[in-house]
């Protein structure tokens, strides 16, 4: 018979006979969460990296670059010590949203400590592989069982130490959880090459549109000669004219209706997403602007001024009319035979034009792009046969990355797939 909490997490109605389902502190020496440091306590370097939730990934890894801190070795031995954790230790988030960020301590340190927001799990090799245990938790069989146990406060979801002790662990053999979890950094392996590759490439992509769009590389014509002669800077205010988003909208407008492109559309793209619209009721007498092809958009407000005034262009031609989000601003190009709608595209989302509009945030607690401002803001552009060269070079580099990260969606599915198969025994693996 399957026990009760084993169908809950698998919804299977039996599962393989040598099974056994254990909690998970049953197969842990220690399970315990971290603390919170003096603020004296906290130093910019030492020998104890003191962990946050930042530093948790959902791969597995520990992710050493974003923003490590460290905490003094006097309180990593004194008011620190219940929450020392070593090489080989199990790391999981208990606060969020999200929850089901996972890593295991690599031997980057020999110790390591962390906050209260993070629970250490250490595992007892008689009982269970490590790398199988860390597979399950990151599983949806896992994260499934403890999120819907998580308690929501002030808008944050908690897990107790309690909850992370119960949790139910389909538990193979020892060699069987060992071939599983072989079979699974197979697939890690993969997922890992391509989030290296795709890291890379947008590595390259940067350095290509640093050359390209400054004019430090020169492309070659269709002759094959090199593009020759200055850029001519150009107002904004010389190349288009600006037009509103909609107005005078409530929220039982929103849903149905007309397509119209959402704040996070223009935020996220350098081209807008057509795929990726939302809706709205457009009155038959109601005069709202309508987009074009080649329209430029900018987000008009943001909580720092790094993300103000972030801009997409639509280069595809649609039937349909569309709409422009209320927090956002059109931008029409005077001439749109004479000027390349994707160069203008990369170089308004380039480095050096980017500093120029963060500079015209204005705010203290939130920041916002005046238009008037913005039309100010000159950019430097070059004959538009060069600029239809630079964005046909950008675009392919575009396409890479894209290729990269649909390969690295399909390896994350694929191995999702295997995960609930084997980590329920519903596909049995062969131990020699």
């Amino acid at each position: 018979m399957v026990p009760k909490e084993f169908q809950t997490i698998t919804g299977l109605g039996n599962c393989p006979s040598d099974w056994l389902v254990k909690t998970a502190d049953e197969l842990t020496s220690k399970i315990t969460k971290g603390t919170t440091p003096p603020k004296t306590e906290i130093v910019s370097d030492s020998k104890i990296p003191f962990l946050r939730v930042n530093n948790l990934g959902f791969n597995g890894e520990l992710d050493t670059s974003s923003d490590m801190i460290f905490v003094t070795q006097e309180a990593h031995n004194g008011s620190l010590a219940r929450s020392i954790a070593y090489p080989g230790d199990i790391l999981m988030n208990i606060v969020g949203p999200p929850l089901g960020k996972i890593a295991m301590l690599g031997r980057d340190f020999d110790e390591y400590n962390m906050n209260q927001a993070i629970v250490i799990y250490r595992t007892v090799s008689s009982k269970v592989n490590k790398d199988y245990f860390l597979n399950f938790l990151s599983s949806e069989l896992a994260q499934q069982w403890l999120q819907s146990r998580s308690k929501k406060t002030s808008g944050q979801q908690n897990l107790t130490i309690q909850l992370c002790k119960e949790l139910p662990v389909p538990t193979p053999p020892l060699p069987e959880q060992q071939k599983i979890a072989k079979i699974l950094s197979t697939w890690d392996k993969a997922i890992s090459t391509t989030e290296r590759l795709i890291e890379n490439s947008n590595q390259q992509k940067k350095a290509l549109m640093h050359q390209l769009l400054t004019g430090k590389k020169r492309l070659l014509d269709e002759s094959g000669k090199r593009f020759e002669g200055e850029w001519k800077e150009r107002k904004l205010s010389n190349l288009g004219s600006t037009f509103n988003g909609l107005t005078g909208k409530t929220k039982v407008d929103f849903g149905s209706g007309k397509k119209y492109i959402p704040y996070m559309n223009i935020f996220k793209n350098t081209f807008i997403d057509t795929d990726n619209l939302d809706y709205v009721n457009i009155d038959v007498d109601e005069k709202q602007n309508t987009v074009q092809f080649g329209d430029v958009f900018f987000t008009t407000s943001s909580e720092t001024p790094e993300e103000v005034g972030m801009s997409s262009v639509l280069l595809k031609k649609t039937k349909e009319p569309i709409y422009l989000n209320s927090f956002c601003f059109g931008f029409r190009l005077f001439e749109i035979d004479k000027i390349a709608p994707a160069f203008i595209g990369y170089i308004l989302r380039s480095s050096h034009v980017r500093r120029k509009i963060a500079i015209l945030a204005q705010g203290a607690t939130r920041y916002n792009l005046s238009k008037v401002q913005l039309l100010k803001i000159s950019i430097a552009l070059p004959s538009l046969e060069e600029q239809q060269k630079i964005a046909t070079v950008l675009t392919n580099a575009d396409k890479e990355i894209e290729l990269f990260e649909q390969q690295l969606a399909d390896l994350q599915q694929e191995k999702k797939a295997l995960m609930q198969v084997l980590l329920t025994g519903k596909k049995r693996v062969t131990v020699i």
